[in-house]
């Protein structure tokens, strides 16, 4: 009888050729950015699905082996919902903040800090890298004080101050650390926590802590990945590039709406604190920081000074 079983096709040598070609494309760009700091803002759905982080855990490791310092930063709110949920601790969101009391800020800190952070840095380990996981607690890495909302009464029209619990804002990035773990092969994996004068643990929005990160750092480039392509014009086609004054023309003429705002305006603040541009991408795309970094075309929206 003949054996049936199929054995996987062996690459052909087109298509051994077209990765070659790439990696010469990719060349130019390597040389560019070696020794330039990268912070990447990573969450969404593709921190859930295993292929992806596994995918993004390898690209990570490949831009530290051809000497580009990535600095990754990262979110969780999907999972702290998950645990609150299962502790039975109510949450409620205001200008999609979670309104964080004491109580919840331990779970915060746990989940983001612990589990989550962890998982990140094994994936990069599990890839060749040399991963380090950090909180802005860390020697003082994220100095943070409380943020405040006001909200309007639509029928007195009295302004009144919102009390987010321990939400809080940077106001003090001490990147020494991060300096450090530079000039070395480590890879630093931060969660979004901060410190305040008191000691209090604040929860603090991941994309505003990797803008903050980002500008302390002189990064040369700021990534937020998330589950969109970037930013859309009115027919729902992907913009490639923007400058920092266009960026803001597409939120005040409603281009720009919802959950885009705030990511825009962390690529705004970033550039206009010297980093040198700022990119929202999708996530879900397979090597999508590749595509962005080493290709002409890049894979998400640009948006910097010129």
């Amino acid at each position: 009888m003949t054996d049936q079983t199929e054995t996987p096709a062996s690459p052909s040598r087109d298509e051994w050729l077209g990765k070659a070609r790439t990696l010469s494309e990719a060349l130019p760009y390597m040389r560019r950015y070696a020794g330039h700091t990268f912070v990447i803002k990573y969450g969404g759905h593709a921190m859930g699905d295993e292929s992806l982080s596994a995918m993004f855990a390898r690209d990570v490791v490949l831009l530290k082996q051809v000497g580009i310092n990535p600095v990754v930063v990262h979110g969780g709110g999907p999972q702290i919902g998950q645990m609150l949920e299962r502790l039975r601790i109510q949450s409620r969101f205001v200008d999609g903040l979670r309104v964080t009391d004491q109580a919840t800020v331990e779970i915060v800190e746990m989940v983001l800090a612990g589990s989550i952070n962890k998982q990140i840095v094994s994936a990069i380990n599990a890839q060749g890298g040399r991963a380090i996981g950090l909180s802005g607690k860390d020697a003082d890495l994220i100095r943070a004080v409380k943020l405040t909302r006001t909200q309007r009464d639509v029928d007195s029209n009295i302004e009144s101050v919102l009390d987010l619990g321990f939400v809080g804002e940077p106001r003090e990035i001490n990147p020494h650390i991060l300096r450090t773990l530079a000039a070395s092969d480590v890879i630093p994996v931060i969660a979004p926590i901060g410190v305040g004068d008191k000691g209090e643990t604040y929860n603090i929005n991941a994309d505003t802590v990797a803008g903050a990160l980002a500008a302390a750092l002189s990064a040369t480039r700021l990534f937020l990945l998330t589950d969109v392509a970037g930013v859309l014009d009115k027919q729902k086609v992907l913009i490639p590039e923007l400058t920092v004054d266009e960026a803001r023309a597409r939120i005040a003429d409603g281009t720009a709406s919802g959950g885009m705002i705030p990511k825009i305006e962390t690529c705004i603040d970033a550039v206009d604190q010297g980093v040198k541009a700022a990119v929202i991408l999708d996530g879900r795309i397979q090597h999508a920081l590749l595509l962005e970094i080493f290709t002409e075309g890049g894979a998400g929206t640009l948006i910097g000074r010129k």
